[in-house]
């Protein structure tokens, strides 16, 4: 079975003062986007570096996608990219890079944005902003080249819903 994390980031929602909306939201989008079965592995837990690497490291051990919602901005609680850095092997910014670009779109303050994507052996990880909105926008304009790149560091082969999400793979890849 694939299996994919989700980790929001959130020193408030993992404390049960508001609800967990935007790990919820990036489920709901994998649903929307994939059609291979997969199971998610899921935490949310505080703006606390320590604790993040700790869990990436635990669920890189398990899933090929670890995907985390929150924490991206400049704000002192905001350590998701630090934790990400701490963890890969390689980075991948060109994810960043896209996801600002798109997000730029629809708001100014996307240049205070940190998003970043790396890889932990076989497992991307890629951070997403906290608020639904832009992680679907986000999410949309990384996602065709998700199922390739897992392919390149040997993950499962990830099939998407065409009608939702076409992935990119290039000619007899």
């Amino acid at each position: 079975m694939i299996k994919i994390g989700v980790i929001n980031v959130s020193d408030r929602a993992s404390a049960g003062i508001y609800e967990d909306i935007p790990g919820k939201a990036v489920v709901e989008l994998l649903h929307e986007f994939l059609t291979s079965p997969f199971e998610v592995v899921y935490a949310v837990i505080p703006d606390e570096q320590t604790l993040l690497e700790a869990k990436m490291i635990e669920m890189s051990e398990e899933v090929c996608l670890l995907v985390t919602t929150g924490g991206t901005g400049p704000a002192l609680r905001d350590v998701t990219p630090e934790a990400t850095e701490a963890v890969c092997q390689k980075m991948m910014p060109g994810f960043g890079e896209l996801m600002r670009s798109v997000s730029l779109q629809y708001v100014p303050t996307a240049i205070l944005s940190r998003q970043t994507a790396g890889i932990r052996n076989q497992t991307l990880i890629l951070n997403l902003p906290g608020k639904p909105k832009a992680i679907r926008q986000c999410l949309e304009a990384v996602f065709p080249a998700i199922p390739y790149c897992i392919d390149l560091i040997g993950g499962p082969f990830l099939e998407c819903n065409e009608a939702n999400m076409k992935a990119f793979r290039p000619k007899g890849s």
